[in-house]
């Protein structure tokens, strides 16, 4: 049964203020939560595209939302090509758009999936079972050098090179194939004092391959420039994100594409011209509350930015 919770729901969909008539996209649909109140709010003709790269997702978002009948479009794709996908099926503009990025606890919560540090389970994490790299893969093939980048880059692993090291002298006797046993391997990486303090010593380490395996800082990119070609003046971009990484990526496109000069520095009156593609809802993010937080404890590191389309350079 695909269970999740949608974070900042009330939030997430008040700023793309949905109404009749209206076109919306949900590049991230999961089990369709936030997708079933944009369609609340846009009833009775409001429309939504909901894309997920999950099949498991895509059929239980499918019959949630079912009693919305035609109004509802489901496509399984990765909301880094969400421009295509939306023009393919006819909508050349849309007035909103959401992506809820990274992990969905559905993920976390089948086993076998391979997301989890504390269920052994294959190596796998891949969000689309179709797709072809595997953390098993990465582990047992991709070079210590390589391993210690990403374990520092999208883990923010104090221990990286340690861990990558680990791996090495472990694969060179037997693959690696289970999570119990790449956990066992950062146990005895970390140093014990380490390893008594904060989070699961391997919590940094498997989202850093979660993210290597679905190139997800990349494909976060891509859609959120995708997403911005997509929407109308005045359509808004909703982006709930779940750690630093992500939210960088997005609090630093929104600020390019929201500057009013790109004179360059020094320049004593601004001739550029420029106009921004974006206007900010508001400079700081969005946070759930401690209410939400209690009653879904992986709410607790969301954060969401929410910006709203200009008519910019005859676009």
């Amino acid at each position: 049964m695909f269970h999740h919770e949608p974070v900042l729901l009330r939030e997430a969909v008040e700023a793309l203020a949905p109404r009749s008539g209206g076109v919306y996209v949900d590049g991230t649909l999961g089990g369709g939560g936030h997708a079933e109140e944009i369609l609340r709010r846009s009833s009775p003709d409001g429309r939504l595209v909901g894309i997920d790269q999950d099949e498991s997702a895509l059929a239980a978002a499918a019959a949630r939302l079912a009693p919305f009948g035609g109004r509802v479009t489901v496509v399984k794709g990765n909301f880094r090509r969400i421009g295509l996908i939306v023009r393919e099926l006819g909508f050349d503009r849309v007035d909103g758009i959401l992506f809820d990025v990274g992990m969905s606890s559905v993920h976390v919560d089948e086993a076998e999936r391979g997301f989890s540090y504390r269920r052994d389970a294959p190596l796998d994490m891949r969000m689309d079972r179709s797709a072809a790299l595997t953390a098993r893969e990465i582990v047992n093939g991709w070079a210590e050098e390589e391993l210690t980048r990403i374990f520092r880059e999208y883990g923010e692993e104090r221990w990286a090179a340690r861990i990558a090291a680990g791996i090495v002298r472990r694969r060179s006797r037997k693959p690696i194939e289970t999570t119990g046993e790449l956990v066992e391997i950062i146990l005895d990486a970390v140093p014990a004092p380490a390893r008594r303090r904060g989070p699961h010593p391997a919590r940094r380490t498997f989202q850093a391959l979660r993210i290597a395996v679905n190139d997800e800082l990349e494909a976060l990119k891509e859609g959120v420039y995708g997403a911005i070609g997509l929407l109308k003046p005045g359509g808004r971009l909703a982006v709930i994100t779940f750690h630093s990484l992500e939210d960088r990526i997005v609090k630093r496109i929104f600020q390019e594409e929201s500057r009013t000069c790109v004179c360059p520095p020094g320049t004593p009156v601004c001739a550029c011209g420029y106009r921004p593609r974006l206007r900010l809802f508001r400079r700081k993010p969005i946070e759930p509350g401690q209410e939400e937080i209690e009653r879904n404890p992986r709410s607790r590191s969301a954060k969401l930015r929410v910006a709203e389309r200009t008519e910019a350079n005859g676009e």
